[in-house]
């Protein structure tokens, strides 16, 4: 009894004195962000990380991550080929450049939903797995609610703007999240850093892949109302690190302000540490 008592009172003592060295969030230019440590479900920085916001072509995450639970439970194959709509061919934004009337493989497309972020993959992918874009939707919205994302609902497979298509970055953290615990092999393909299809490169719009040699991920995301967004993981040892960013100014400035909140892992961990060989 006096043992346990006394770890109470160093466990107590330490917290009193982490909440006094843990510095508080960065001032930064965002309408939203959080930094997390997945695998400790730690929060270690977060601000107005619930609210509501526009998740521009973050969804796709959530796109990849339906179609690689149904190549998980045998639903599609990755060397299905897929037969081009004029729906998908004919889509807005950033493109993989397929075309109309062509069969290209779940694989590529898959490749060209996550690192040339293509809205036409995107739609391409929706209509082979869910019948219609609609029908998708339906299918990711139900993810959604199986994840335990709270302030999420999608409208489309691409991240166009839409009044009704809104996330929170505290749910795309745990999407995330979760994606890499359960597809790794999957979510290996968002740290490649450029993808060439039917002669086009392109490179990876995540510049964190470049600027952090522990970055291997995620996704950015832009629209004139969305702001520049960014999800960003990187592994640090033993430690895995997520953060999203959304709202930033600039381009520039959603990437210094992930690489901000990735230098906060390391007051945490240490007090983290001191906290362990206390007890």
């Amino acid at each position: 009894m006096k043992k346990i008592l006394s770890i109470l009172i160093i466990s107590c003592s330490f917290l009193l004195e982490a909440q006094s060295f843990v510095p508080n969030p960065p001032e930064l230019d965002l309408k939203s962000y959080i930094l997390i440590e997945p695998n400790t479900n730690t929060v270690i920085a977060e601000f107005n990380s619930d609210a509501q916001i526009e998740p521009a072509s973050m969804t796709k995450v959530m796109t990849s991550y339906v179609i690689a639970d149904q190549i998980a439970n045998d639903l599609i194959k990755p060397e299905d080929k897929v037969l081009i709509s004029n729906k998908a061919w004919r889509m807005e934004g950033s493109r993989m450049f397929i075309e109309a009337g062509k069969k290209v493989p779940v694989s590529e497309l898959l490749k060209g939903i996550i690192i040339q972020s293509g809205n036409d993959a995107s739609v391409a992918m929706a209509e082979y797995a869910g019948g219609t874009e609609d029908g998708f939707v339906d299918l990711m919205n139900a993810y959604a609610g199986s994840i335990g994302l709270r302030n999420t609902l999608f409208q489309n497979a691409t991240g166009l703007p839409d009044p009704n298509h809104f996330t929170s970055t505290a749910d795309l953290a745990k999407l995330t999240a979760s994606f890499i615990k359960n597809f790794p092999d999957h979510y290996s393909i968002y740290k490649e850093k450029q993808y060439t299809y039917n002669d086009i490169k392109q490179l990876n719009r995540n510049r964190l892949l470049w600027k952090d040699d522990s970055s291997d991920g995620v996704k950015t995301g832009h629209t004139e109302s969305a702001g520049y967004c960014l999800i960003g993981s990187a592994k640090r040892g033993e430690m895995r690190l997520i953060t999203v960013v959304a709202g930033s100014p600039s381009d520039n400035a959603r990437f210094d302000s992930s690489q901000r909140l990735f230098k906060k892992d390391k007051i945490k961990g240490n007090l983290k540490n001191n906290y362990l060989k206390s007890l």
